[in-house]
C-alpha cells in the first residue's frame, strides 16, 4: 500500500523563517564581538589589565569561528545537516590556531606579571563588559536554543554551545576583575588570564577536533 505524507501547510516557509533568525543571530554574534573586542583591547592596555586584554583579544578568534557558523547556516539553509563544507573546516583551523596562540601569549605574560608582581591601574572596566557580555550571551543561548529547537538542528544546537562557552570566558573576566577591586591583589587579575588561556587550549583543541569531524562548531560543549 502506498503511503502518504501529509505535510502541514506553510512548514517551508516556516524553517525559513527560524533559519533567516538563526543567520540573523550570527550576524549580532559576529557584530558584538567585533565591537566587545575593540573595547575589551582598548581597556585592557589602558588600564593594564591581562585578563581584560585576554578576553578582547579571544573575541577576535570568536569572530573567526562565527564567519564559520554564519556560513554554516547558509548551508544549512540550502542544503540541509552534513559535513563542514572547505570554508568551515578552514575558519575551524584558523580558529584552533588563533587560540592557541592566544593560551601562549597568555601563559607568557601571566608568568611574568605573577613574577613581578605587576597589578592593573583598575578592573572597572573588566567588571562592566563582563556583565554587558554575560547578559548578551544569555539572550544569544537562549533565541539560538529556540531556532535549533524549531529546526531540529543540531549543528544550530551546537553553535548555542559555543556562545555557552563564551559565556565561560566572561564569568572568569568577571571573577578576576571583582576579585581585584575587591581585594587589590594583583596576581588575581594575571590568575584570570590564565585560567582564560585553559580555556583558549581547550577551544583550540576541540576546534581542531570539528574540522575533522562533523560538526561546524569549534566549542567544548557542542558534541
Amino acid at each position: 500500500m502506498q503511503t502518504i505524507e501529509f505535510v502541514r501547510p506553510g512548514l517551508a516557509a516556516e524553517r525559513q523563517h527560524w533559519y533567516r533568525i538563526a543567520a540573523w543571530l550570527a550576524g549580532i554574534t559576529i557584530g558584538y564581538n567585533i565591537v566587545e573586542g575593540l573595547v575589551s583591547v582598548y581597556f585592557g592596555f589602558a588600564d593594564e589589565t591581562l585578563a581584560l586584554l585576554g578576553f578582547g583579544v579571544d573575541s577576535y578568534v570568536e569572530v573567526i569561528s562565527g564567519l564559520g557558523i554564519w556560513h554554516m547556516i547558509r548551508r544549512l539553509r540550502t542544503h540541509g545537516d552534513g559535513d563542514p563544507d572547505p570554508f568551515e573546516r578552514q575558519a575551524l583551523r584558523v580558529t584552533g590556531t588563533a587560540f592557541y596562540l592566544l593560551a601562549a601569549g597568555l601563559v607568557t605574560t601571566g608568568a611574568v606579571n605573577l613574577y613581578q608582581g605587576n597589578a592593573p591601574v583598575t578592573t572597572f572596566w573588566g567588571v562592566v563588559i563582563s556583565l554587558v557580555s554575560i547578559t548578551g550571551m544569555w539572550l544569544l543561548i537562549h533565541y539560538k536554543m529556540k531556532a535549533g529547537r524549531a529546526l531540529g538542528s543540531d549543528a544550530i544546537l551546537a553553535d548555542a554551545a559555543c556562545s555557552r562557552a563564551c559565556l565561560q570566558f566572561s564569568l572568569v573576566l568577571l571573577a578576576a576583575s571583582a576579585g581585584y577591586a575587591l581585594t587589590g591583589i594583583g596576581g588575581i587579575d594575571s590568575a584570570g588570564a590564565l585560567i582564560i588561556a585553559l580555556l583558549a587550549v581547550r577551544e583550540g583543541r576541540e576546534a581542531f577536533a570539528k574540522s575533522r569531524g562533523k560538526s561546524a562548531c569549534g566549542c567544548n560543549s557542542c558534541t
